[in-house]
């Protein structure tokens, strides 16, 4: 006989709460919270590598590169995750006041620009 577990829904603020305590990080996915993988060397370097690029390349805008520890709220997709990297255009825009957590990535207009600096 196979036992199908019931899985468990929380809602935003359980999910804020856990991860403060929390040993390993999760993402929360529309209720879902997701352990994430463990990052190897390799992928820490390239995140680092692209992180100075792009801090350098948006030397002079009004962009800044940001990496891992920040928390990404995504409302559209009710999801909230660590990105490795991400660039914030202007101020960043804090969810609910707090501190740890933006709303406002833009990655897509900075690649944009990078681009464009890049191939001159």
């Amino acid at each position: 006989m196979v036992t199908q577990m019931q899985q468990r829904f929380y809602t935003l603020e359980e999910y804020r709460q856990l991860e403060e305590t929390a040993e390993f990080r999760s993402e929360y996915r529309d209720g879902e919270i997701v352990p994430m993988t463990v990052c190897t060397i390799n992928h820490n370097r390239i995140a680092v590598n692209i992180c100075t690029f792009l801090k350098f390349a948006l030397r002079g805008k009004d962009a800044e590169p940001f990496m891992g520890d920040l928390r990404l709220w995504i409302p559209r997709y009710r999801r909230e995750t660590y990105p490795d990297l991400m660039v914030i255009e202007g101020q960043p825009v804090f969810n609910e006041g707090r501190n740890d957590e933006v709303v406002n990535p833009g990655f897509t207009k900075a690649w944009i620009r990078i681009r464009k600096i890049t191939n001159q």
